[in-house]
């Protein structure tokens, strides 16, 4: 394994330890409040972060490089994901974190036919059947 290999494999398994703790606070933090409203101070918090980020890294300059279509598609990915915590934490305001969870992961299997249809990523027997494992593995765990 590459170092670059490497280094992808260790901030993809800090993001799901961090999407987990995610799950764990969050599911504390709606239990008395809006979830929108809850939504709302987390996207805050994340929007101080990240932009705190490019300030000290000295990366603002790349805002005036940006294409159009890059922007368009960063808006889209920010509403989708707008869209997507707060449906989530209405999930997990509503249902078990260890119920709400799985069923959001498994946005994997709709990844990866969303990708092989938009970005011609191949779908092979070892994707497919990575899938289908998802799919009962959320299945035997909400029933």
């Amino acid at each position: 394994m590459g170092t670059s290999t490497f280094a992808w494999w260790v901030y993809a398994l800090l993001s799901a330890f961090f999407a987990a703790l995610t799950t764990i606070l969050a599911k504390i933090g709606v239990e008395n409040v809006s979830s929108n409203l809850a939504t709302a101070i987390r996207t805050l918090v994340i929007v101080l972060i990240a932009w705190g980020i490019v300030v000290a890294r000295g990366e603002l300059s790349g805002w005036a490089s940006l294409s159009s279509r890059t922007l368009v598609f960063l808006v889209l990915s920010g509403c989708a994901t707008g869209l997507s915590w707060l449906t989530y934490f209405k999930a997990l305001q509503l249902g078990k974190a260890s119920l709400v969870a799985p069923i959001d992961k498994s946005s994997l299997v709709m990844i990866i036919l969303l990708a092989a249809v938009f970005l011609h990523e191949p779908l092979t027997w070892k994707v497919v059947a990575g899938a289908a494992l998802i799919v009962a593995g959320t299945i035997i765990l909400i029933l």
